[in-house]
């Protein structure tokens, strides 16, 4: 085993310059394929998330590897290597496997414990199995982390100590003055996005109490099937979806806005939200309450002009600063509209006229996970999520909420990596937003929970298991070999008995036939067995080569045996049976 990670996190590298190195759906596919034609890797898959950018591959050699790796991750994450390099982190064969379980398990993520990551390293895995990047090492590999973290889940209480990342971010939100069920009842909600984040947003939403939910996304059937399966979850919350041409409408009706989208630039600008503070917003109503009508949307140039403010406490120099830098970056108020990617819609098998696998709603009283269907949830998620893309854009500074002793009118999540949100309008009094890097900061002084020190300890037994099992696994090609060599020399031998015993009957040809294969097999048996055993051990490596030269097994059958082997090939699982085969009569005593 040569795997080798390259990656950078939110532990390495500051949200600026994860948001830069935001790999889009495209850029995944043209890394990998480039990464598998590079001479040092065999395989490959990516694990991007909002917070972080790993390349896996399975290398010959770990400099050139690294070298190869590090400038195909600048190459199409479009930041430049000298800039990437520092924020890099390398992890090499046991290393890289304990970083991936740990990741697994919840506990390298922004909230340790949530295991939202699980999902994230299960589509990874399906991606270069689409592409055939992941060979038999990253195949292994992923399979086993995914039965870590959910062994991690099981049998520990990794779950107290981490929560989903929607829910965390809800109770940044509420500055610690109230639960989130306070804070959330009777609320209205805009979710914006449709995919697997924004599902589990509004999930979450629905879970909380809040009393209606709004869902945004550029591909319209997406946003109906989400509010579909939102309205028939058995929660009580109403549902509706909107264009996202209507979003700047409803930021003036709704409390709280969580936004999760592939758009390549801003979905919401610092003037779009000026605006809806500016005509009013849900500010002062009571639950159930009309919000008023909105006002005709200003021009820019008539929001820096004005001379009062539109709101009483509304800094008129603060709006028309927004104003200003909007208009000088080219971001004026679309909503997100013509730079969010639209996917097409999946067609085939098990999907309805407009692509999405969930047929219905789920009635209300099936198996739910906090309030919603989960299967229904997952794959109306995963499916929105397919075509969806993300892209580079500029750094923009970090972002602080607005201070806690404020009324808060509007208060705003952005989960996406790039940001949806502009970070300036923080600034806007009214206003509060927790984005990625507050959620950073406010995790990084979270307390941990005891439970983390088994998940740990689960974690380096699995790692120890999963390296001896890859030894192990290396050092097969070699022992089917042998044991192919062995059988040739009996054959060999067998037929040139019947040349010189001919009148030897059926009977008596079987026997002596047996007979050798049975002396053959208890001499194979023991060094075949203690090599196995060997190999699988810390260093063992080299017993196969050993193994190679004892016998003088030519290294061409040796490597034709682990090509049909990865290949799955029926040839070679039958040699690979027929060797364990004898190893298990021999200790039974029967001949086979």
């Amino acid at each position: 085993m040569s795997l080798l990670v390259v990656g950078l996190s939110h532990r390495s590298a500051p949200v600026s310059v994860l948001e830069r190195a935001a790999l889009s759906a495209d850029a995944k596919v043209k890394l990998l394929h480039d990464t598998v034609a590079a001479e040092p890797a065999a395989e490959a898959t990516v694990l991007a998330t909002c917070n972080r950018i790993e390349l896996y591959a399975d290398v010959d050699k770990f400099h050139a590897g690294v070298a190869e790796l590090s400038t195909l991750l600048a190459q199409h994450s479009g930041v430049a290597l000298e800039e990437l390099t520092p924020y890099l982190y390398v992890h090499y064969e046991d290393r890289a496997v304990h970083h991936l379980f740990s990741v697994a398990c919840g506990l390298d993520s922004m909230v340790v414990g949530e295991g939202q990551i699980l999902g994230q390293i299960k589509d990874a895995l399906a991606l270069g199995q689409e592409l055939h990047t992941a060979g038999r090492l990253v195949n292994d590999l992923f399979q086993q982390a995914l039965r870590v973290g959910k062994r991690a889940h099981s049998e520990t209480g990794i779950d107290r100590a981490g929560q989903s990342l929607v829910t965390f971010g809800l109770e940044q939100l509420t500055a610690g003055r109230e639960t989130v069920e306070a804070w959330a009842a009777g609320k209205r909600a805009l979710v914006i996005g449709a995919g697997s984040m924004s599902s589990l947003a509004a999930a979450t939403l629905a879970r909380v109490g809040v009393a209606e939910i709004v869902v945004a996304n550029r591909t319209a059937e997406r946003a109906d099937r989400l509010a579909e399966i939102l309205v028939a979850s058995g929660t009580g919350v109403a549902a509706r979806a909107v264009p996202m041409a209507g979003v700047t409408a409803e930021l003036t009706r709704v409390d709280v806005v969580v936004s999760c989208t592939g758009a390549t630039g801003l979905v919401l600008t610092g003037e779009d939200i000026a605006t809806a503070i500016a005509d009013g917003g849900p500010a002062g109503l009571l639950p159930g309450q009309a919000a008023p009508a909105p006002a005709a949307r200003p021009a820019t140039a008539e929001i820096a002009a004005a001379a009062e403010p539109p709101v009483a406490g509304l800094d008129p120099e603060v709006v028309a600063r927004l104003a200003a830098v909007a208009a000088a970056g080219g971001r004026l108020a679309d909503a997100g509209g013509a730079r969010t990617i639209t996917a097409a819609g999946a067609t085939g098998p098990g999907t309805d006229r407009d692509g999405c696998p969930v047929d219905a709603p789920a009635p209300a009283g099936r198996a739910a996970l906090t309030g919603v269907d989960a299967n229904a949830l997952e794959l109306h998620g995963t499916w929105a999520d397919q075509g969806e893309a993300a892209a580079q854009r500029q750094p923009r500074r970090g972002t602080r909420s607005h201070a806690d002793g404020a009324p808060v009118r509007l208060a705003l999540l952005d989960l996406a990596m790039p940001r949806d949100i502009d970070a300036a309008v923080h600034r806007i009094p009214g206003v509060r937003l927790v984005d990625i890097e507050s959620l950073a900061e406010a995790a990084a002084d979270a307390p941990m929970a005891a439970d983390v020190d088994a998940v740990r300890g689960i974690v380096a037994d699995e790692v120890a298991a999963f390296g001896a099992a890859q030894r192990a696994a290396h050092i097969t090609p070699t022992v089917v070999a042998l044991r192919a060599m062995a059988a040739e020399v009996v054959a060999m031998e067998v037929a040139r008995l019947d040349g010189r015993l001919p009148e030897l009957d059926e009977r008596q040809r079987a026997e002596v036939t047996q007979t050798v294969r049975r002396v053959v097999d208890k001499l194979l048996h023991a060094p075949t067995v203690r090599v196995k055993q060997l190999a699988s051990e810390p260093g063992g490596a080299g017993y196969a080569e050993a193994l190679r030269e004892l016998f003088d097994l030519d290294p061409q059958t040796v490597a034709s045996v682990s090509r049909a082997d990865a290949a799955g090939t029926p040839g070679a699982t039958a040699a690979a049976g027929t060797a364990g085969t004898a190893d298990q009569n021999h200790d039974s005593g029967r001949a086979s």
